[in-house]
């Protein structure tokens, strides 16, 4: 009776392991520690955005440890699970086109020092060639909705949530345009106000005059 239920809380376990590794996720590969407060951002937005999707960070090399970085392809790739890649590194970005070349699921670069080398840093993440696609977004919040997007693809429950979080997206542009509208008609009437009693004034101090 023992060994039963041990091997029934064994079984259990391993269906609840196979069940979180083929869910849907963002992997977020980071080329060295010091991109990881850029990085942040991307978990840091599905939160406050309420998406239910996990998001997993991982330092890897295309330079300095191929090895690595091709193992932890690897160990994603054999899963089904729905992936996206968001690639975060600096300088010379061969990490976004060794994923995009290896892997089958999207690549999303997100440059960290995109504003500090400009066109240079562009071109060392686009300029990929025939068959290695890499998208570009430049802001980390952005390269998170993307991936959410992609993966709703094939998810109408985290379709719906994007869905939701659209339209809340619309609800903060449309309060704004009435809060700015209704603090305009307040301050046209504050002038109209201004100018009645300015024009008041005006005409007591004549009448005071002639008195």
């Amino acid at each position: 009776m023992l060994f039963t239920t041990i091997i029934d809380i064994w079984l259990k376990r391993q269906e609840a392991n196979k069940i979180q590794m083929n869910a849907s996720r963002i992997v977020v590969l980071v080329g060295s520690t010091s991109d990881m407060p850029f990085a942040h951002r991307v978990g840091d937005f599905l939160r406050e955005a309420r998406f239910p999707v996990e998001c997993e960070y991982r330092v890897d090399s295309a330079h300095r440890n191929i090895e690595k970085l091709l193992n932890d392809l690897k160990g994603y790739e054999r899963s089904d699970a729905k992936i996206v890649y968001v690639t975060i590194v600096g300088l010379s970005d061969a990490l976004s086109g060794v994923v995009a070349g290896y892997v089958k699921n999207p690549v999303i670069a997100c440059p960290p020092d995109l504003e500090k080398h400009g066109l240079k840093k562009v071109f060392s993440t686009v300029m990929m060639p025939q068959g290695v696609p890499v998208t570009v977004v430049s802001q980390p919040e952005n390269a998170a909705l993307a991936a959410v997007k992609i993966l709703a693809l094939s998810d109408s429950a985290l379709g719906s949530r994007v869905s939701e979080y659209i339209e809340r997206m619309r609800s903060v542009v449309a309060n704004a345009d009435v809060e700015m509208r209704v603090k305009e008609e307040h301050e046209r009437e504050r002038e109209h106000v201004e100018r009645i009693e300015h024009r008041e004034h005006g005409e007591h101090v004549e009448h005071a005059e002639d008195a």
